[in-house]
């Protein structure tokens, strides 16, 4: 391309524009035209949008590609985020001095200017049956890169050098524009490693093992495959031991609507699981992730190169992963996981350093912290322009947003092993077998309430800032809950992660203090509703009458937790809640 600085606009084949289409500005800045066909690729360009931040010489403009059935998501996103937008016609009337896109599909050649493609993936390892060339990544394949024998891109960024020898084999011509930056999205990612804590302590994950699902889009997707997994996992592992959440591919998102997503996955998100928005927040679960289900999609490469965590493989196989490929790799290092009973094997039969192993031909690990340095050196060298002199970083990436829904009953396991009293909780909306049903005063149904055994309200939970209000005290409302629900046998009052106050039916009050565990230099609370269970299931045993002080060992999670019983203060029968 021509870079002599003349002031004239340049096309995508390297020529000088005729001037037969009107300039995007008038005052001499540098027009970037942000050209998206879909959500994902969307989302990738946000990605690379630090790399203009901050220069005056640069305006910045967002057009939707049309032709693609996932576009409406894409316009909605550029809403979002208060981008400003220009039609696709009046975008193809416009000569653009770079025009920056992460797919290379659509009539892109219509549109006026040096055109840049970012890949909108990792790795390259899915192909679709009768779109484009046979067995061939889109991003790779000649028949979108240089359609009709037009001229490839000025510019095609990749993330490793392997991917520009696979480029040279089908198209000498592309590969000769092609590059290694690196990949902008995992330069964000390893740059939010120091928030992994916040983002957990923001879901709410505490001691427990999260684990994440991903599901690609299409025939062959892990919800298409195997819809019922999510709800099975939900339904078996234990709440006070593993935390979910799913990871959806955007394309699926706009395909089905959040409302349909959200009504077919509703078992498993009434148990607590997390879905994923599809922009950056599903970047944050995987920070904060303790282990990766994946199918054939390329979302467990970037776990496996930032973290290298647990990757247990679920694809059933199928036409649409590329063999060879980094993502076709590592499902085949991976453990698989067949049932959900069987979690637990295949998380102890992952060999550490397999994920990375199979990361390592997607990303170069030379350039995974400094793709954005990169990529602002090649564009604005297509601008002809000096890079601003502040070095350009990685924006990180949010906070993620609680679970949208908790559980508020639960059907609880109770096993006694010498001194220690073990207990697991499932959402009881499963009816999984249990030894009692606890459900939670202010947040359960009625039927619920009149089915428990074990009703605990926690502090706070009615909380109001109008000036007349009627607050129980825990006496009041413990014996007033035995006596509304001829069920209940423990009525318990949470007062904060380490203090409780529970009263046994024919019993008086009993303070519950809880020593938690710690661990590395940290203390590891759990929901002290469990513990509760633990001090029920006591106060149910022939001998469980407390007079003075006794000790309670409860175990949940494969954590031990010394519980102090003892007769309850005055103070403490007339806390408020």
């Amino acid at each position: 391309m021509d870079t002599s600085g003349d002031g004239r606009r340049a096309t995508g084949d390297g020529r000088r524009a005729t001037g037969d289409g009107r300039r995007a500005t008038g005052d001499g800045r540098r027009a970037v035209l942000f050209a998206a066909r879909s959500a994902i690729a969307l989302y990738r360009l946000l990605d690379v949008l630090p790399v203009f931040a901050g220069d005056e010489r640069v305006s910045r403009v967002f057009t939707l590609v049309p032709g693609s059935d996932f576009g409406v998501d894409a316009l909605a996103a550029i809403e979002r985020v208060g981008a400003h937008t220009v039609p696709w016609d009046e975008a193809c009337r416009t000569s653009y001095d770079l025009i920056v896109t992460a797919s290379p599909k659509g009539a892109l050649h219509l549109l006026r200017g040096p055109r840049v493609l970012l890949p909108h993936g990792a790795g390259f390892g899915k192909t679709f049956h009768g779109e484009g060339s046979a067995g061939e990544a889109s991003g790779l394949d000649p028949e979108y890169l240089v359609p009709d024998g037009g001229p490839p891109p000025a510019l095609h960024a990749l993330a490793h050098p392997s991917q520009i020898d696979r480029l040279a084999a089908l198209s000498p011509q592309a590969a000769a524009r092609a590059t290694v930056v690196g990949d902008p999205t995992l330069e964000r990612i390893l740059a939010s490693l120091p928030l992994r804590d916040s983002f957990r302590a923001a879901l709410g994950t505490g001691g427990r093992r999260l684990v994440v699902l991903t599901s690609t889009w299409g025939e062959e997707s892990l919800l298409q495959r195997r819809a019922t997994l999510p709800g099975e996992l939900a339904a078996r592992l234990p709440q006070d031991a593993y935390q979910l959440a799913l990871i959806v591919h955007p394309n699926q998102w706009s395909r089905t609507g959040e409302f349909d997503l959200s009504e077919q996955l509703a078992p498993a998100l009434d148990a607590g699981m997390i879905l994923a928005r599809p922009h950056e927040e599903w970047a944050s679960i995987l920070v904060a992730a303790d282990a990766v289900i994946t199918d054939h999609g390329s979302t467990a490469l970037y776990y496996a190169a930032a973290l290298d965590g647990p990757v247990l493989a679920a694809y059933d196989g199928g036409h649409e992963l590329i063999p060879g490929s980094p993502m076709a790799e590592l499902l085949t290092q991976a453990p698989r996981l067949d049932r959900s009973g069987d979690l637990e094997e295949a998380l102890g039969s992952y060999r550490a350093g397999t994920g990375r192993a199979a990361a390592t031909s997607a990303f170069t690990a030379a350039k995974q912290d400094s793709a954005l340095g990169r990529l602002r050196h090649e564009l604005y060298r297509l601008l002809d322009l000096a890079p601003p002199a502040v070095p350009v970083a990685a924006r990180l990436l949010p906070i993620p947003a609680p679970p949208s829904r908790t559980p508020s009953a639960f059907a609880v396991r109770v096993r006694l092993d010498g001194d220690e009293t073990h207990i697991e909780r499932f959402p009881s909306h499963f009816e999984a077998p249990a030894h009692h049903l606890a459900a939670e005063y202010g947040a359960a149904g009625e039927g619920q309430l009149q089915s428990a055994a074990l009703l605990y309200r926690r502090t706070g939970r009615t909380a109001t800032a109008a000036p007349y209000s009627v607050a129980w005290t825990v006496a009041g409302w413990t014996s007033h809950a035995l006596d509304s629900y001829p069920g209940c046998r423990t009525a318990a009052a949470v007062l904060s992660p380490t203090h409780c106050v529970v009263r046994g039916r024919g019993s008086s009050l009993l303070s519950v203090r809880i020593e938690p565990p710690r661990e590395n230099g940290r203390i590891v609370h759990s929901d002290p509703a469990a513990v509760l269970s633990a001090v029920h299931a006591r106060l149910a045993a022939p001998d469980g009458q407390v007079t003075s002080v006794a000790l309670v060992n409860c175990v949940i999670g494969d954590r031990r937790y010394a519980v102090r019983l003892s007769p309850a203060t005055a103070e403490e029968a007339g806390r408020v809640l």
